[in-house]
């Protein structure tokens, strides 16, 4: 029987993203009585639960880079011997049950996810791409949810929205008052958990000598830079070179 278990062997080399992205989530915000387009109360339970995968999943991500109900995790070491069946189901399912938790929710959510081998050349390509896709969902959750205020039905508000540009649904908002510049840098460029090294000072009475540790803690970082920008690459390089440094 254990040869029927043909996709177990399947194995990823690091580094690694996996995506997760909520599954149907729609209803379940809509029952909670979230605000559209954004809620933060939403955005500060998907943010806790991935600062829980970083705490208490044995797990190591150098970053997490998140938006809506998509959450992209960079692995350079990676668990289960990088058994793909592992990683998939593993982390999806700790990220349900942690924003479960973390919503009180009486009702079962899941994510899905995907693994994505890249070099590290790449990732600041694939971060681009995907606070790019970012910008594009906010510009089309102000559009659509602004319609949906105006009267429009959902199926009209998504009709209306069809093959818009962004350019023209910027206009379309900054007439009704909505300068989208002016929104939430977290809900323009996305959320970043990380790990962040601070250094505590303390008192060695052995050697009798004042000594200093470098620990780590985990962040959320609710104002993450352009990626498209020099800023933006050099954040990026920071935890990009320096896990490539301790590797």
């Amino acid at each position: 029987m254990k040869k029927r278990e043909i996709y177990a062997d399947l194995r990823c080399v690091p580094p690694v993203i996996i995506r997760v992205d909520g599954r149907n989530f729609k209803n379940t915000l809509i029952r909670l009585n979230f605000e559209k387009p954004y809620d933060k109360r939403f955005a500060s339970a998907m943010a806790d639960a991935v600062e829980l995968l970083f705490k208490k999943s044995g797990l190591s991500p150098i970053f997490a880079y998140m938006f809506s109900d998509e959450i992209n995790f960079l692995f350079q070491d990676v668990s289960f011997d990088g058994r793909i069946e592992k990683l998939d189901s593993v982390i999806p399912s700790f990220m349900s049950s942690a924003l479960t938790m973390l919503l009180k929710l009486d009702e079962p959510i899941s994510f899905d996810s995907r693994v994505l081998p890249v070099n590290f050349d790449y990732i600041h390509e694939y971060m681009k791409w995907r606070q790019r896709e970012a910008w594009r969902n906010c510009i089309s959750s102000y559009g659509y949810y602004t319609m949906r205020l105006e009267g429009l039905s959902e199926a009209d508000a998504a009709a209306f929205m069809m093959g818009k540009k962004g350019s023209h649904v910027h206009d379309l908002l900054f007439k009704r008052g909505i300068n989208l510049s002016k929104v939430p840098a977290w809900q323009r460029r996305g959320i970043m958990v990380h790990k962040d090294e601070y250094e505590v000072t303390g008192f060695n009475p052995v050697l009798n000598e004042r000594t200093t540790t470098t620990r780590t803690k985990v962040v959320q970082n609710w104002d993450v830079p352009l990626f498209e920008s020099e800023e933006g690459r050099l954040f990026l390089n920071y935890f990009i070179l320096r896990e490539e440094n301790l590797s």
